[in-house]
């Protein structure tokens, strides 16, 4: 889904050159005429949708700054730029004080709007993302903070919040890649534990003779090469959590020694002459069937038994496909942040491309195909020609991109219309989602929208194209609902000429 910016501005001329410009730089734009209609969107069920304000400071329902004062209170990480005529140094500071992120005066230039938005969506993304590696840092990360729509994942969520209420053992199953330490961390950060240390042990990546040293620790001179003592990953962790990841490929003689310490609370450093307590939280996870494992004696029964005490099984992603669009578009907006990028998001069909395949490798591959098409990428969206080896596996042809390349599920205008890249071809739908045919009339609203946005607003190269008169034209904009019903088109056509002619200027 591509960034949809906000413009709120009481001036209807004025609402149709900045979504005019903000939608030939690829950018979804919703409208409002003032502060209140503004507020009312935000708060409303569409108001998640909403990645950037544009606010006009001079309106007469309500101005600018008490929009913002408003506003930021609920909405405090929520990217606001201020574009008013009222230039100065008290306007621009006034308006920083309030919560404006940035302040341009008009008449701005579409590239310096373009700019503008583009930092404070960057700058949004980073600090998103810094504010999310803090948390994780601190071992503070919970299930808020993760990316789930599927109800699969929400029944992972009310298990791993149940879990966390306690200090019983955890087993986390999976597939690889599908986010099981993500989990474990979420349980720790939801836990009375959150703050205190979570320790990670790959049980599967500690070479054999380093194994006992690493988990229990030793004493200074235990063994050849042990110049200092070590702690170990249990006394490490103490007051936290120890997160045994892979313990399925644990040796059966360490696996003792683990059902020891988890037994009495207590380890045996190598070469220590008294045991040590610890007071740790086991999370154990595991990609194998430690069952099956167990019954084979390739697992010690006992040991499984007392990890497996609360056990909780992760989907794979393609047992939740409702995730793929939404981790999709968090991994875009990250990745293109991080390479200075201007992609933001996918076309239809590559977003069909991606919730149809099957993804073996789980998120971690869906993040890393994300990121290689982002690098690649030199439009405002990923297409199908973006990712041909999931294409090749999908036997779809991908040697070009689509002809026809438009975001997947655009979000609507304020007068419910979608809301197109300016010069982006489309695809008309002659069919609705449920297979019937759609009426005439939403067609050739569509079609005047699509011409408008493909002509960059410049009404009268629109009438010819579409072979009718500008007084049909604006006269239909009114009846579909695409201009505000009262004085919009004398308003329209007064000013038509001054917008073109500027429209022109910037490019």
């Amino acid at each position: 889904m591509a960034q949809t910016i906000l413009v709120v501005d009481d001036d209807p001329v004025q609402r149709r050159l900045l979504e005019t410009a903000i939608s030939r730089s690829g950018m979804s734009v919703v409208t409002a005429p003032g502060g209140q209609p503004a507020l009312d969107l935000i708060n409303g069920p569409r108001g998640e949708q909403i990645t950037l304000m544009l606010l006009d400071l001079v309106m007469p329902d309500m101005g600018g700054l008490e929009v913002l004062a408003k506003l930021r209170p609920g909405n405090p990480d929520l990217p606001i730029i201020v574009l008013t005529a009222k230039g100065g140094i008290d306007s621009a500071v006034e308006a920083m004080r309030a919560g404006a992120n940035d302040f341009l005066v008009k008449p701005a230039s579409p590239e310096r709007i373009a700019v503008s938005i583009r930092n404070q969506l960057k700058i949004g993304t980073l600090s998103g993302e810094v504010k999310q590696l803090k948390k994780k840092s601190d071992n503070k990360l919970t299930f808020d903070d993760l990316i789930a729509a599927a109800p699969e994942m929400k029944q992972v969520f009310r298990l791993g919040t149940r879990a966390a209420q306690s200090d019983i053992p955890i087993l986390i199953e999976g597939e690889s890649g599908a986010g099981k330490e993500l989990i474990a961390r979420a349980i720790q950060g939801t836990s009375a534990r959150a703050g205190k240390p979570f320790v990670t042990v790959n049980c599967g990546a500690i070479p054999e003779n380093l194994i006992e040293s690493i988990l229990f620790g030793h004493e200074k001179g235990s063994f050849t090469g042990a110049s200092d003592k070590h702690l170990g990953k249990f006394q490490e962790a103490d007051g936290g959590t120890l997160f045994l990841d892979e313990i399925g490929e644990l040796r059966l003689d360490m696996q003792v020694k683990l059902l020891r310490a988890l037994q009495e609370g207590e380890v045996d450093p190598v070469g220590s002459k008294r045991p040590v307590k610890v007071d740790v939280r086991i999370i154990s996870a595991t990609n194998r069937d430690l069952g099956h494992m167990a019954k084979e004696g390739t697992f010690r029964e006992d040991l499984y038994y007392r990890l497996n005490v609360f056990p909780i099984m992760v989907p794979s992603l393609r047992e939740r496909s409702a995730d793929i669009a939404p981790l999709a578009q968090h991994f875009i907006a990250r990745f293109a942040a991080e390479e200075n990028k201007l992609v933001s998001g996918l076309t239809r069909e590559a977003a069909d491309l991606l919730g149809s395949f099957a993804w073996p490798g789980n998120v971690r591959q869906l993040e890393n195909t994300i990121f290689r098409a982002v690098v690649l990428c030199d439009g405002a969206f990923l297409d199908v020609c973006d990712f041909p080896q999931i294409a090749a596996a999908m036997g779809v042809e991908a040697s070009h991109c689509s002809a026809f390349a438009m975001p997947a599920a655009p979000v609507t205008t304020g007068h419910g219309a979608p809301a197109l890249p300016a010069g982006s071809p489309y695809a008309l739908s002659t069919t609705d989602a449920s297979g019937h045919i759609r009426k005439f009339e939403d067609m050739e609203s569509e079609i005047i929208r699509m011409a408008i946005s493909r002509y960059d607003g410049h009404m009268s190269e629109v009438a010819r194209r579409l072979g009718i008169g500008r007084s049909t034209l604006y006269r239909k904009l009114k009846e579909f609902g695409l201009e505000p019903a009262e004085g919009a088109g004398d308003a329209v056509s007064e000013a038509e000429t001054a917008i073109e002619e500027a429209l022109r200027r910037a490019g």
